[in-house]
């Protein structure tokens, strides 16, 4: 072109440009890119028509696009397959170290048993009472695993019906509240209505509550305090779940609720747990159609806040009071296994 036309005799910005594919004469689809451009030449305007060739320029683009998606892609593999190692490892702890537990607290009752050593009647119920604790935390365990299992699969499902939601957040609050005070720890519950009746799977409900407490349970020193706080919101409802512990640090908040994720392990060396606790917490929340966030000061504490929809099923409204059962006491020494006193 600059043999015929110097470059100062045209503005190489166009008016005007567009894209256009076509089929060569060999079969070949090409690319061109059409640009009208302004010009003068002996003292008239004329309009320059550019027609380039960008197949390949395209080609490269896409190419390299392509692998820069790749590159990203496996770089997050890698990640989760780093997290898995680390999980499956972490579990493998967490399974191996109750059942050493145990074998060691029955090898020293056989003994007993058999004469071999002499032991007092208070020194037989610790080792009795260690065996059913580390029992209850392998259940746990196997629990949390087989859930996400379901919930990977999609065979987990909830068994929804009226209820006050109130009343159910209140009663597993306070029927673990005695236990929470033995630790020191004040448990407050607090409302803002008495009433609030949605559709809700109370099983699961109560296992959200339980694990939220228990987690805040772990982290929180004697002297502390644990916030328990439903709000009504009209066409849904707030729980919080809040503590004066020792936080999570803002950079790590994202990763809580990771299935394969461990926030840090400086906070968790002497803290027991598969670390799923608060993957399954977020996949229940989520079945009932709700949600979970998190605020936390690192060093000030953390509160969860969960957001239920307020809706109901044709069905009658049931009371949760009928559906404790006897097994609650065995429900949350199975959730509080991982917390030693």
């Amino acid at each position: 072109m600059n043999k015929y036309l110097p470059s100062e005799s045209y503005d190489s910005t166009p008016l005007y440009s567009f894209c256009h594919k076509f089929t060569n004469s060999q079969g070949i689809l090409r690319k061109v890119e059409i640009e009208f451009c302004p010009s003068q030449k002996k003292n008239e305007n004329w309009t320059l028509i550019l027609v380039k060739d960008v197949t390949d320029k395209e080609l490269l683009k896409e190419l390299s696009e392509k692998i820069e998606e790749e590159d990203k892609l496996l770089k997050k593999l890698q990640e989760i397959d780093k997290m898995k190692t680390e999980f499956f490892a972490n579990i493998s702890h967490e399974l191996r170290t109750p059942i050493n537990v145990i074998l060691s607290a029955t090898q020293l009752l056989t003994m007993d048993l058999h004469g071999q050593l002499s032991m007092h009647h208070d020194k037989k119920e610790i080792y009795y009472n260690s065996i059913k604790q580390n029992s209850f935390r392998l259940i746990k365990i196997i629990n949390n695993l087989i859930d996400i299992t379901k919930l990977e699969a999609g065979y987990y499902k909830l068994s929804c019906s009226n209820y006050n939601i109130v009343s159910v957040v209140e009663n597993i609050t306070l029927s673990i509240a005695s236990y929470v005070e033995d630790k020191s720890i004040d448990l407050i519950f607090d409302t803002d209505i008495e009433e609030k009746i949605i559709s809700c799977d109370p099983e699961k409900i109560e296992r959200i509550v339980l694990n939220l407490i228990s987690n805040a349970l772990k982290f929180t020193n004697p002297g502390g305090c644990i916030m328990v706080t439903l709000k009504d919101l009209g066409d849904k409802v707030k729980l919080y779940v809040k503590d004066t512990g020792v936080g999570i640090p803002e950079d790590k908040l994202e990763l809580i609720f990771e299935r394969f994720s461990q926030v840090d392990r400086t906070l968790e060396r002497n803290k027991d747990g598969s670390g799923i606790g608060l993957s399954l917490v977020k996949s229940l929340v989520e079945l009932h159609g709700g949600k979970i966030d998190v605020k936390s000061t690192f060093g000030q504490g953390c509160e969860f806040i969960i957001t239920l929809p307020a809706i109901l099923t044709s069905e009658k409204i049931n009371t949760y009071e009928n559906n404790l059962g006897d097994n609650l006491v065995e429900r949350i020494n199975i959730e509080f296994s991982d917390i030693y006193k």
